[in-house]
């Protein structure tokens, strides 16, 4: 049985390209290639699955598909660009029906009306057991703009868009009592943020315009595995404080334990962290304040391993590349 998806995708990742046009292949949150002479292309895939990512229990079809594009949305805002199209694929059970399937492509509907993203086509198929729906968006970016997970260099700053843990929260309550539960004003917004989650598209454009050497990541399968991947990818090592880190303030009444957790490893939070120069933040920090953009500087850069480490109640530890992952159920 495969026990990692990150390690299996490094190893088919590709050692060549064929096309010229390829700016950026496998390993950060969309695929770039050369566009028109201003603009280059985007392109990012994400799949949901019934029994996975959601239940009838945790997510009414409408909710399904408005999160289904949501998440490649995030990926377009975590390479600072602008979606334009998108297309659907989706497996169907027999025990869904068409009214219920009709609210999903509305929940996909509503989120690009806001965005202006068109679709544009798909494919309809039948499935044995479970929907699945896998949602393909394109988007552009000015050229020379792209923020890639590979730009982090010793001496930058780590930042973080938004806030952090209530999705986490919010499934874990899902979980517990189901889509129907009598839940209180601070649940609701718990769950709203596990089954609405914002896509960062403004944060994006804004650190993608300033043309600074940043790189970028969405939060999908936690804080602690994003942070990892920057680090890999740019060969370097990351401190990040835990008591600078955004908390979701509807999380503050549980435990501190849960609270960790949420926060790190919960993921589905789809806020956008990364790191810049620190000679730029005072500039970006104004930028940011001016649109009402909540932007927090969580942690440092240094030269060495590709490594995360977290610090604590003056204590720093390895923090492990660990969050959601699809084929490894004990983390």
């Amino acid at each position: 049985m495969l026990r990692d998806e990150f390690d299996f995708i490094t190893k088919i990742k590709p050692k060549i390209a064929h096309q010229p046009s390829l700016k950026k292949g496998i390993g950060d949150d969309a695929a770039v290639f050369e566009g028109n002479s201003m603009f280059d292309e985007l392109i990012c895939m994400d799949t949901m699955v019934e029994g996975v990512h959601f239940t009838k229990e945790t997510m009414a079809p409408f909710m399904i598909g408005y999160k289904a594009l949501a998440v490649n949305i995030s990926d377009i805002a975590a390479m600072g660009g602008v979606p334009t199209y998108y297309l659907v694929s989706i497996a169907i059970p027999n025990d869904w029906d068409e009214k219920e399937l009709k609210e999903i492509y509305e929940g996909m509907k509503s989120l690009g009306d806001k965005y202006s993203v068109d679709l544009i086509g798909g494919d309809t198929v039948s499935s044995k057991q479970g929907l699945i729906i896998t949602v393909t968006v394109c988007g552009k970016i000015q050229k020379e703009s792209s923020l890639y997970r590979s730009n982090a260099s010793p001496g930058d700053f780590v930042f973080l868009i938004g806030e952090v843990g209530g999705s986490a929260a919010g499934l874990e309550l899902l979980l517990k009592h189901g889509l129907h539960y009598p839940y209180s004003n601070q649940e609701k917004q718990l769950i709203e943020a596990h089954q609405y989650p914002i896509p960062q598209i403004e944060a994006g454009k804004l650190l993608a315009s300033s043309k600074q050497r940043i790189s970028l990541n969405d939060i999908s399968d936690g804080l602690a595995s994003e942070a990892n991947e920057i680090a890999e990818a740019s060969n370097v090592t990351l401190y990040i404080d835990y008591d600078k880190i955004p908390r979701n303030s509807f999380i503050e009444t549980y435990s501190e334990e849960k609270q960790k957790q949420w926060i790190l490893f919960g993921g589905e939070d789809y806020q956008l962290i990364g790191t810049i120069p620190k000679a730029f933040y005072s500039e970006i920090n104004q930028t940011f304040n001016q649109n009402g953009i909540q932007f927090t500087i969580i942690g440092e850069v240094s030269s060495g391993d590709a490594e995360v480490y977290l610090i604590n109640n003056h204590a720093k530890q390895i923090l492990p590349k660990k969050g959601f992952n699809h084929f490894n159920k004990g983390e």
